[in-house]
């Protein structure tokens, strides 16, 4: 019980609980069902059964008979010849035949985690009272090292969940920032270079920098936020942009399909977000816009537009002034089947548009 309760890593756990009772009661057979929410076994360790027999036998009990009765009614049963019980589902083809049962719940608290299920005792024709009470103590220790094992999963995510925010916050306040002083020095230097050339390429690394910068701040957002604590995609472009274009004094007007947060997987959606990100950056810092609409639509594609009523894009320039970012945009829209294109909005300004197939 002490071996079985300092076990933190549950499978191995869940073996050597099963592997305990058959010792315990003399059972040639034992197994530990684990039950799921829709009250059938998701998970099946059984002891005394060969792999070949299991190959043959093909898949592990559902929760039928008398292992669904121990799901339905959680108390220890305890059977002499479990084929007369009137709730006996009968064995599926290969089976090894199985006569005298044990079956005893594993309680967590209210929750019924699983059952340990032992058959055919070799030193009599039955299990005895005593082997129910002495499986019972047992199963009272398996909840025990369950709920240590499930204790150490939340505390491992807690660690894993904490350092990434640290290294989320040391790229914001470290490397961004440096990255973006220095972005500004070279820009003074281009303000007040005289050769054309000179400025043209210190132009080229400002832009190259800032194409760096919205890489990190992408890589900050998926550090920040698990997939188990994933917010609505609709949720997350609103808050982005409000974050991106509020600071600069542009006033947003954002459209968003209803049919975001359903038909969009979490990876597309993380893309979506991605390409918000660079474009509203490049607003900010390049377009002199007053005034940015985004729109995000879904059909049999996903479709994100981006208007602003800045200074617009010189198309002979397009690719020199948006630089990393605009071949970035392009390469996600290119990964996944899609287009990516840039042209002069309806009223001026730039209108960028990036869609990719929903899948």
């Amino acid at each position: 019980m002490l071996d079985i309760a300092s076990g933190l890593d549950l499978s191995p756990v869940l073996h050597h609980i099963t592997e305990a009772a058959c010792t315990l009661v003399d059972a040639r057979y034992g197994a530990l069902g684990v039950v799921g929410d829709d009250q059938r076994l998701t998970q099946f360790i059984s002891i005394g059964v060969g792999p070949e027999t299991v190959e043959r036998i093909g898949h592990f009990p559902e929760g039928r008979g008398i292992l669904g009765l121990l799901i339905r009614d959680p108390k220890p049963l305890r059977l002499r010849n479990l084929r007369e019980h009137p709730q006996s589902y009968g064995f599926p083809p290969n089976h090894p035949a199985m006569r005298s049962f044990l079956g005893v719940p594993i309680c967590l608290r209210d929750e019924v985690f699983g059952n340990l299920y032992l058959c055919d005792k070799t030193s009599a024709d039955e299990f005895t009272e005593e082997d129910e009470e002495l499986v019972v103590s047992l199963a009272a220790t398996a909840a025990v090292a369950v709920e240590n094992s499930r204790l150490h999963d939340r505390l491992q995510d807690l660690a894993v969940l904490r350092d990434r925010e640290r290294i989320a916050r040391d790229l914001h306040d470290k490397v961004i920032q440096r990255l973006f002083a220095v972005g500004m020095r070279l820009q003074a230097i281009a303000r007040l270079s005289d050769a054309r050339s000179t400025s043209d390429r210190l132009v080229e690394a400002v832009d190259e920098l800032d194409g760096i910068i919205s890489e990190i701040r992408g890589t900050i957002f998926e550090l920040a936020i698990r997939p188990s604590d994933r917010p609505a995609l609709s949720a997350s472009v609103l808050a982005l942009v409000d974050e991106a274009v509020r600071p600069a004094g542009l006033e947003p007007a954002v459209h968003l399909d209803h049919a975001l947060d359903t038909r969009v997987s979490p990876a597309l959606g993380d893309e979506v977000l991605a390409v918000l990100r660079e474009t509203l950056t490049n607003v900010v810092r390049h377009a002199g816009a007053h005034h940015v609409d985004v729109d995000v639509a879904v059909d049999d594609a996903v479709t994100v537009r981006v208007v602003d009523d800045g200074t617009g894009v010189d198309p002979a320039r397009r690719r020199t002034r948006l630089g990393h970012g605009l071949r970035n945009l392009d390469d996600r829209a290119r990964a996944r089947g899609g287009t990516f294109v840039v042209r002069p909005g309806p009223g001026g300004g730039t209108a960028v548009e990036w869609r990719v197939p929903v899948v």
